[in-house]
């Protein structure tokens, strides 16, 4: 009979994460939430179906093996991508400004009709992106080796 895996037993590795449900795309939320975007790395490709990001991810899956090992914290650049997009729409994004970074707090699901609907991505400083699409698909995929947090600190919302 075989058991679950522990925690301890996971190994170092990048993620490479879908969601083609609401209770999916939970997951990669919270792996996601407080990864920072310059405005220049996303990409909205409409004879794909797809919108992409590429993230400078805060590892949230490392942040207790780091404390405990007395280590610095870790961002990874990862690509989060929609499939099956429709239509993309932003509010208090600026496109034109190249110097703008942006902050993701959170990625939702909102059923539509049938199997589609959007997704909310929801930026700090009321920021918002929302993707309507046709079928829900979300991927996340580390794509560089973790570096060191540039701050070297864990983001704190003050909760």
């Amino acid at each position: 009979m075989s058991s679950d895996a522990t925690f301890e037993e996971g190994r170092e590795l990048p993620l490479n994460l879908g969601a083609m449900d609401a209770e999916d795309l939970k997951v990669i939320s919270a792996l996601a939430q407080d990864a920072v975007v310059p405005v220049t790395e996303m990409s909205w490709r409409r004879n794909e179906r797809r919108f992409a990001l590429l993230l400078n991810r805060f590892r949230w899956e490392d942040r207790e093996r780091a404390s405990l090992r007395n280590r610095p914290v870790e961002r990874v650049q990862s690509v989060l991508s929609i499939e099956n997009a429709l239509k993309v729409s932003a509010q208090g994004v600026d496109r034109n400004d190249k110097d703008v970074i942006l902050s993701l707090l959170d990625i939702s699901y909102h059923p539509g009709e049938d199997e589609g609907g959007s997704v909310h991505l929801t930026l700090a400083g009321d920021g918002a992106i929302e993707i309507q699409i046709e079928a829900l698909e979300v991927r996340l995929k580390d794509v560089t080796r973790p570096y060191r947090a540039p701050s070297g600190m864990v983001p704190d919302h003050g909760d």
